[in-house]
């Protein structure tokens, strides 16, 4: 992992890549936007989607969770995937299926129709992502890899971003249906791209006949059954439900068969050991807080506007996007910040704008509406932008040549694991953080209290009854209850950023003063 190693281009590498390396990254990069975008397309048709294909709330849940569920399963499998199939025949096979399987889900009439093209979507969407990066690694020289990068990353920072947005204009403005029908061009698109940009490669038999098959359904079983869990955890009581029992056995016998891979298989499947690298590790661990940043705002911004302000789908996704903005006006720019500045200085100062965006929305109140978060998110793009596309180039520079795609798919994987944490979180403190929040508030308004006499008074006045008044109190107990607990939700991201800026001080420079290269 010596960084002299990776200083000279690579065999085979050319110094300035050719239009078909370029065309190759490019459909990288769609690939992993059309996958990343999926993540969230679904969030703002939901409620619509529930109802028409006859599914409850729980259960609707499931068409957002099995995504992610196959999604995390698959991404740290993408690399063993690619060695056995070869990268283009690999991401041929996915966009066919991830575009086959968006067309089911637009089809859907029933809850397990839709569930199995969302995993089939997951399964193939998830595999999009670190191959992405492994064509920027393997594709470009040295010297081109930060604009390779800088694709990368302002698409997989938009893709969660424009979910909301996409999602909700087109259920609002024509069905959504096409909210999975859109990925059909995309698709098509993708397959000709592959063809033109990517070289064909016989099939590696020998990786299936060495495959770590004890580390491949260890990570099947391991982060499927976690991800489940933390999912559904909460609305199931935990370990008062026996899904979430079996759920976490299958987990932990999940970990123990990755553990036994890395020990007994001559070609482990996930290469663990890459943790132990301090500038991958510190990557990983970043990268994980950074998902739970990413993909919970993405989440509690979108419900508070929808529960306190009365935000419909497409209002919300418009202030999700504004995190977004500040994507396009740098991309321009991020080549030459990632040669010149110092990957400890730009991932601190990232982290530390992104704290700070938290902290911006810990003083919510009833008449917070949109516009109450348009500084917070413009903030919060531009510390994702100098974080999060530092750690995408370190996380594969940090690494051999050959390991580039072991390391991608970890790095995925671990964002991801952030966004289900705090998914799971935020389910956890709602829950039990609004109940503490309206006892207190309960506790504060004492029954004989002059001033709560009077306001159940007018109230009756103004209802017609006193049922009617009391009602009134405790639904306005149980909003401003709400209130808090979303500027708890902030209040912790903020902290819990702060806490990983340590982590920068094991980061290793990465190559600067490296010429500009043009892309063709």
């Amino acid at each position: 992992m010596a960084s002299a190693t990776l200083a000279s281009p690579a065999v085979g590498v050319t110094e300035k890549a050719d239009l078909t390396a370029w065309l190759a990254v490019a459909a990288g990069t769609i690939g992993a936007f059309m996958a990343t975008l999926d993540i969230s397309i679904v969030n703002s048709a939901l409620p619509t989607i529930q109802g028409e294909i006859g599914a409850s709330g729980t259960e609707g849940t499931w068409i957002a969770t099995a995504y992610l569920v196959a999604e995390v399963v698959v991404l740290p499998l993408a690399a063993w995937l690619e060695r056995l199939l070869g990268l283009r025949t690999l991401l041929l096979l996915c966009a066919v299926l991830f575009t086959g399987f968006s067309i089911l889900c637009g089809l859907s009439t029933s809850l397990a129709m839709m569930v199995i093209g969302r995993v089939g979507q997951g399964f193939t969407g998830g595999a999009l992502i670190p191959t992405a990066q492994t064509i920027i690694a393997t594709r470009l020289p040295r010297s081109q890899q930060p604009i390779g990068m800088a694709m990368f990353g302002v698409t997989a920072i938009m893709g969660p971003v424009l979910g909301p947005l996409i999602g909700g204009w087109l259920t609002e403005n024509l069905s959504w249906h096409y909210a999975f029908f859109i990925n059909v061009p995309v698709g098509i698109a993708l397959v000709m791209l592959l063809l033109i940009g990517l070289p064909h490669r016989a099939v590696n038999w020998q990786w299936l006949r060495e495959a770590d098959w004890l580390g491949i359904a260890g990570m099947t079983a391991g982060l499927g059954g976690l991800t489940v869990l933390l999912e559904d955890g909460q609305s199931e009581q935990w370990f008062e439900s026996q899904l979430m029992i079996n759920m976490a056995i299958l987990s932990a016998l999940g970990f123990v068969l990755i553990f036994a891979g890395q020990l007994f298989a001559k070609r482990p499947v996930i290469k663990l050991r890459l943790l132990l690298d301090r500038q991958f590790g510190s990557v990983a661990i970043t990268g994980l807080v950074l998902g739970m940043v990413l993909y919970g705002t993405a989440y509690a911004i979108p419900q508070f506007l929808a529960v306190i302000a009365g935000y419909n789908a497409l209002q919300s996704g418009q202030i999700v996007l504004l995190s977004g903005l500040p994507s396009l006006v740098m991309m321009p720019f991020v080549p030459i910040i990632l040669r010149r500045l110092d990957i400890r200085l730009s991932v601190a100062l990232g982290l530390l704008i992104m704290s700070i965006s938290s902290f911006a929305e810990v003083s919510l109140t009833a008449d917070s509406v949109g516009s109450a978060f348009v500084d917070s998110q413009l903030m919060r793009g531009v510390g994702t932008i100098l974080s999060f596309v530092f750690l995408s180039q370190a996380a594969i520079q940090s690494v051999s040549r050959e390991e580039a795609g072991d390391a991608a798919g970890l790095f995925s994987c671990a964002r991801n694991l952030g966004g289900s944490l705090a998914l799971a979180g935020m389910a956890i403190l709602q829950d039990q953080r609004a109940a503490l929040h309206a006892h207190r508030l309960l506790e504060s308004m004492p029954a004989n209290a002059a001033s709560v006499q009077d306001y159940i008074t007018s109230a009756a006045h103004q209802l017609g009854s006193m049922p009617a008044a009391l009602a009134t109190l405790a639904q306005e107990v149980q909003q401003q209850a709400l209130i808090m607990t979303y500027n708890d939700i902030f209040w912790i991201m903020g902290i819990g950023t702060l806490v990983v800026m340590p982590l920068v001080l094991f980061l290793r420079p990465l190559p600067m003063n490296v010429r500009p290269s043009m892309a063709h």
